[in-house]
């Protein structure tokens, strides 16, 4: 103990560890928060002002079409994968099929035009590594909607009692400023539902990131196979943003071939260890890891096709 003043200090020694571990987890909720407010308003505007016919005449009947039309829009749509689930999660609750919301989300965090840009900058303006990130990220998700179309049909929400039963949501009142602040109550709702998911995800990534040595994972990617499956592995565990991770991934290009590379910059958007703390407050368990499964194995068979073909 220290008297200083009449003032009682207690100087407690804190590992280094833990201290990195608090920087990391605290860099990760500053970097994503942003993106779950824009995504949970959206969600709050999708509750109010979005009713399910109007999605009926938006989205196409025909199942193929519908998977098609949801990763285009997705592809234009600059949300990141922690903001993206809370919107997904309002669009299957008005009524749009499990196969398209999942379409919607993987492209959304995945080639929106930030990320794409972001990659471009990133590569030294190399605009081969954007495209291919764009194109084969693209066809990817969409085999992945489309495998998952085969398999489910309902929406697999985890649904509370108040979800789909609001009798306040907005749509019987004439007042633009009613509906403004039901907007803002439904985000706040859905911020609180996801927050504090986010806040679990982040911290077990923080952890991943402070104990478990990069170079470990590094050294066991000798071959092609194990290359990719490092890179994927890497890209779960840091759990960065969509919107950031083009920077990383180009720092490991004195050590992989640019296939492992891009199977880093497809995979992470797609399922990390945050976002899948978030899917399993929205979806249930099972349905979550089923999707986890389809998504590792289309990416990564597809990668190791593409290094093979190359």
């Amino acid at each position: 103990m220290l008297y200083s003043g009449g003032t009682i200090l207690s100087i407690i020694e804190v590992p280094a560890a833990i201290l990195q571990m608090n920087t990391i987890f605290i860099s990760i909720l500053i970097e994503a928060l942003p993106f779950v407010l824009i995504g949970v308003f959206i969600a709050g505007i999708i509750q109010i002002f979005v009713t399910e016919s109007h999605i009926k005449r938006c989205l196409p009947k025909n199942r193929y079409l519908a998977i098609v039309s949801s990763c285009f829009i997705g592809a234009c749509f600059p949300a990141c994968e922690c903001g993206i689930v809370p919107i997904v999660r309002r669009l299957l609750g008005k009524g749009v099929p499990i196969y398209a919301g999942i379409g919607f989300m993987l492209t959304g965090p995945l080639i929106n035009p930030m990320v794409i840009l972001s990659t471009y900058m990133a590569f030294g303006n190399n605009l081969n590594m954007a495209i291919s990130r764009m194109i084969i990220g693209f066809v990817l998700a969409l085999m992945i909607a489309f495998i998952v179309s085969c398999f489910f049909r309902s929406n697999h929400l985890k649904i509370p009692a108040h979800f789909g039963q609001e009798h306040h949501d907005g749509h019987g009142h004439h007042s633009l400023m009613y509906k403004l602040k039901d907007t803002v109550m439904h985000a706040i709702d859905e911020f609180f539902d996801i927050g504090k998911f986010l806040i679990v995800g982040a911290l077990l990534a923080a952890f991943v990131q402070t104990f478990l040595s990069a170079e470990v994972l590094i050294d066991l990617g000798g071959g092609t196979a194990s290359s990719t499956a490092v890179m994927m592995a890497l890209a779960y565990l840091l759990s960065l943003c969509s919107e950031a991770d083009a920077f990383i991934g180009v720092s490991f290009q004195h050590l992989f071939p640019p296939a492992a590379i891009l199977s880093f910059l497809i995979y992470g958007p797609m399922l990390d260890l945050k976002n899948t703390m978030m899917m399993l407050s929205v979806f249930k368990a099972r349905f979550v890891f089923v999707l986890l499964i389809v998504i590792t194995v289309v990416v990564y068979g597809g990668m190791i096709i593409i290094q093979t073909l190359a």
